[in-house]
């Protein structure tokens, strides 16, 4: 990871790509302090009827913030963006169970990133933060297929505007 400040590694960002396939490591021009961007090297199959292949295509960020308990309390891991996920809600909080009743400390923030990288290649509807999207997951795969790639467009989903998150 790039940390701008190699003085604070306790705060620092991710981008989550589904399809990416590799780790890499990114600096982005228009990055603030405190900005890492990479990649956990797990790979999205192409099919988009799968949850699996649902997400591909975007880019999704999220913050870490590592607190002097650490290990023996998760970090706090936030989704910057708004997007359309049974698992996360629309102020970006994120339903894991490895950062709240499962964590122990043992697990690393490689644990946290491959956690991250498996809700976009399964999305779990039976223990939802945003309803909406967990109820059309269970119900119509191919309408929660359809309101993902409109909520990552940049488009709204019953009322409600999404962040655009495509590549």
């Amino acid at each position: 990871m790039v940390f701008p400040d190699p003085a604070d590694v306790l705060n620092f960002n991710l981008a989550l790509t589904p399809d990416e396939g590799g780790c890499g490591c990114v600096r982005r021009g228009h990055a603030a302090p405190r900005r890492a961007v990479a990649s956990p090297p797990l790979r999205a199959p192409a099919d988009t009827t799968s949850p699996a292949g649902i997400y591909k295509g975007g880019v999704f960020n999220f913050t870490f913030a590592i607190n002097l308990n650490y290990p023996h309390e998760p970090p706090k891991v936030r989704c910057t963006q708004k997007i359309y996920h049974p698992n996360l809600d629309l102020d970006g909080n994120v339903c894991l169970n490895i950062l709240r009743e499962d964590w122990k400390p043992v697990l690393n923030l490689s644990s946290v990133m491959v956690g991250l990288q498996y809700l976009f290649l399964e999305p779990n509807p039976d223990d939802p933060l945003n309803k909406d999207a967990a109820e059309d997951l269970r119900r119509n795969r191919d309408v929660f297929a359809s309101n993902v790639k409109t909520s990552m467009r940049g488009g709204s989903v019953r009322g409600e505007a999404f962040d655009k998150v495509t590549k």
